[in-house]
């Protein structure tokens, strides 16, 4: 459970850094948005719960088909879990994910009309919806400054300097409290895509990177 945020007090030299790289960020990309492919709430969610454990590459290349015969939870419904399953069988865990989706859409049918209800305890409710999804739905939509902590962010945040935490919970906890209040619904996807494609796992690009002068990691990798 991640508590409420309280701002982290930072030395003036340290804060000034971590201004320094979100506005960085904010100027290479003003509007950074994920990368699933989704076209209404319901289709933001199913996507994002099937990319547990898969790329948005993979999720994408499924939900293309899928959402052409089912992108609503009724749709869903009238699939039916054994119809899903050929569409998704490339997914990792495609077996439990059918049954959560398939169980989803008919709490979201039953008592929401069909709609997606969008406040945090109503979606956790949901089957095979954690925190980690439904902040991942509630800050693409706009509705709440969250950050999802995914192996990206949880690398980048340790390379830069922005976290110690141990776990996701913990990461996710600090990223709330230092990273400055205007970035804070934006944060999430700069930080993804950032390790996506430049903070790299293994052999990070740090010659190409825009905040390189500004982590403290780099010399590991010099």
């Amino acid at each position: 459970m991640v508590k409420p945020a309280t701002r982290t007090r930072l030395k003036p030299a340290e804060r000034a850094r971590i201004d320094e790289i979100f506005a960085r960020f904010l100027s290479a990309e003003d509007d950074p948005r994920t990368e699933l492919a989704y076209d209404s709430p319901y289709t933001l969610l199913v996507a994002v719960a099937l990319s547990a454990q898969a790329t948005d590459v993979s999720v994408n290349k499924a939900t293309a088909r899928l959402f052409q015969v089912a992108d609503t939870p009724q749709k869903m419904l009238a699939l039916g879990e054994e119809g899903l399953i050929p569409y998704i069988a490339s997914i990792g865990l495609f077996r439990t994910k059918a049954r959560n989706v398939m169980a989803a859409a008919r709490i979201l049918v039953d008592q929401y009309g069909g709609e997606v209800p969008l406040e945090r305890e109503a979606l956790q409710k949901l089957p095979g919806v954690g925190r980690k999804t439904a902040s991942v739905v509630l800050n693409e939509l706009r509705i709440e400054p969250a950050i999802a902590v995914d192996t990206h962010v949880f690398r980048v945040s340790h390379r830069l300097g922005l976290s110690t935490g141990k776990t996701p919970d913990q990461v996710e906890a600090e990223l709330m409290t230092v990273v400055p209040e205007p970035y804070l619904t934006r944060a999430h996807h700069w930080l993804i895509l950032h390790g996506r494609y430049t903070c790299l796992a293994r052999k990070p690009r740090c010659a190409e990177c825009l905040v390189a002068d500004l982590c403290p990691s780099r010399k590991l990798f010099a």
